[in-house]
């Protein structure tokens, strides 16, 4: 039975998140209806990341297990053509590696989030970025999101809802840029809390608007206590950008 591995993105808005849900739209749904179509099988499709709902991707990696030896271009566009009409394209598809697992094998994940900072509203971007009205400070949010890196409990940023055993997350990567009219958040580790890149976010847009310090922010977390947390940022402008494996 091949395993094939997926690269995938889509717009989060029309959907209930990533994960299978019933009487909701879920991208998972949405891809197993495709499979199915297209073979017949009745498959589970394992993901990388289960994004929440709204959430984006432009490098989701998924895998699908089928009975048959199928080419996997011919996987990837049959895929395409069943999801006709809907915001999910499958981008590439290959045969996997012996022993690969696209959420047991990855060893990083990368997600970006935009805001668009500017007194305008978006146009086209309508539901892929947060629009914040107030000027924000976008070199004092990345001064003070470098005390997010390395190993930490990250219980400030963790939804209250989060299944993780522990807390405890190691953060290879916290940076902050603006590009114009957007200040973009990039945020790079083996794995992440329940919501906790829009909880950051929504933190260090705290400090951009200069309503927190970086000192405040690290207290926030250092106190490692949900009440802690600022604001947390909406979906509309998280994305799942990548996911890395050891040897790639």
């Amino acid at each position: 039975m091949p395993r094939y591995r997926l690269l995938i993105e889509y717009d989060g808005g029309p959907y209930n998140g990533f994960q299978a849900q019933a009487d909701q739209p879920t991208v998972q749904g949405s891809l197993e209806r495709a499979v199915t179509a297209f073979c017949g099988q009745a498959v589970r499709v394992s993901a990388a990341g289960r994004t929440d709902t709204g959430v984006h991707a432009t490098g989701q990696v998924a895998q699908i297990d089928l009975d048959k030896d199928w080419p996997a271009e011919t996987v990837r566009n049959a895929l395409n053509a069943h999801l006709r009409g809907e915001p999910i394209v499958v981008l590439a598809a290959e045969v996997a590696a012996e022993g690969w697992h696209a959420r047991f094998s990855a060893t990083e994940r990368r997600y970006r989030y935009r805001i668009l900072n500017r007194t305008a509203p978006p146009g086209l971007d309508h539901g892929r970025v947060w629009h914040m009205k107030a000027p924000l400070d976008a070199q004092a949010m990345h001064a003070a999101a470098q005390a997010l890196v390395g190993q930490h409990d990250f219980t400030t940023f963790r939804d209250a809802a989060c299944q993780a055993k522990s807390p405890v997350k190691t953060l290879d990567v916290a940076a902050v840029e603006r590009l114009g009219e957007e200040v973009v958040l990039v945020f790079e580790a083996r794995s992440f809390l329940h919501r906790q890149v829009r909880s950051m976010t929504g933190s260090l847009a705290e400090v951009g608007q200069g309503r927190w310090t970086a000192v405040d922010f690290k207290a926030a977390l250092d106190a490692a206590d949900r009440k802690a947390c600022g604001p947390v940022a909406p979906a509309d402008g998280l994305y799942l950008t990548g996911v890395s494996y050891e040897g790639e």
